[in-house]
């Protein structure tokens, strides 16, 4: 990069919604740059080695290419594979593994800066996801080593005693994933059912595994503390101690508020951060949201498939913009 090269949009985060914008940035001839923290679409890559995706492969695809999977729904290997394919044949402008850690607004617009360089850029969008974020239980034992607020396989865990808190897509999965392979699961849910947005090929699965005592349910309950060999908590019928020799919170997570806020964006009832639903552009002027670092504390209602427009709606503003200031000067 020249010294004093300025970028059209920098765009923070390589998921599916900032390679999009990418694409949306390269159609309209735009001079770009993504910069992620990790490996491409790397929340993906960090997804339940035999996860499936909600959404059909259709829903989900990028800049027109096709994604064609194996079964109705992708599978997270398949996604990697198609996510790639897609960065490759739009030749994207992309540093992986450069984390930013500091975004100024300047007189040009902004500088970003991470831990190798600083750059300048006149538009920015954050497109950082949530999935580094968990919302975590605060309460006693939650730091021990047993606890995990991610998944990978079950395989390491056949034979033990696991506890899966949460009702909703991820922990159905856990539990289902977990009792396969042979360990003992009790799920821990403050809900009184099954949350009804569980996919629906699964839903019916996991009822049934706790009607028939397969998987042991608390509804109505809560973790009070978690110790080395046990956890305690709190159900309809008073307080329960549970043999435990893991504990899977599958609790959700949430966009990085802090980040969020130290670039100056005002942050607003739910934990959610200010944009106009236009053009996704904040308070910040030049400075605009993408995907689920819109959502707050409202992720459920943000997928890949109804948040790829956020990357035309933001662009179409940017070449707006752009256009605008030439007919100025």
């Amino acid at each position: 990069m020249q010294q004093n090269e300025i970028f059209d949009v920098v765009i923070i985060g390589a998921g599916p919604i900032g390679l999009a914008c990418g694409i949306e940035a390269a159609k309209r001839k735009l001079k770009y740059l993504i910069i992620e923290k990790g490996c491409i679409v790397n929340s993906v890559f960090n997804y339940p080695t035999n996860m499936t995706f909600f959404s059909t492969s259709e829903k989900i695809e990028l800049g027109g290419i096709p994604f064609v999977s194996h079964g109705i729904k992708p599978t997270r290997r398949e996604a990697l594979e198609y996510y790639r394919r897609v960065a490759q044949a739009y030749k994207l402008n992309m540093h992986q593994f450069e984390k930013v850690h500091l975004v100024e607004k300047d007189k040009t617009g902004f500088k970003v800066m991470t831990d190798k360089k600083t750059y300048l850029c006149r538009q920015l969008i954050v497109a950082t996801g949530y999935y580094d974020n968990p919302n975590l239980l605060k309460i006693p034992g939650e730091s021990l080593p047993k606890v995990r607020h991610y998944f990978d396989e079950a395989h390491p865990y056949a034979g033990m005693k696991t506890t899966v808190i949460g009702a909703g897509n991820s922990a159905v999965d856990v539990a289902l994933e977990l009792f396969r392979i042979g360990a003992s699961v009790t799920m821990i849910i403050k809900e009184g059912m099954i949350k009804p947005s569980v996919k629906y090929w699964v839903k019916p699965d996991i009822e049934n595994r706790i009607s028939e005592g397969s998987i042991k349910a608390f509804f109505l309950s809560e973790v009070l503390e978690i110790r080395q060999s046990d956890i305690i908590i709190s159900t309809p019928k008073g307080i329960v101690n549970i043999p435990n020799d893991l504990v899977f919170a599958m609790t959700g997570y949430h966009p990085d508020l802090n980040f969020l806020k130290e670039s100056g964006i005002k942050i607003i009832k739910n934990s959610k951060a200010y944009f106009k639903k236009s053009s996704h552009e904040t308070n910040v002027r030049g400075l605009y949201l993408a995907g689920v670092a819109c959502s707050g504390s409202d992720t459920d209602n943000y997928f890949i498939e109804n948040s790829i427009v956020h990357a035309e709606k933001i662009i179409e503003d940017i070449v707006r913009k752009k256009e605008n200031l030439r007919t100025v000067n």
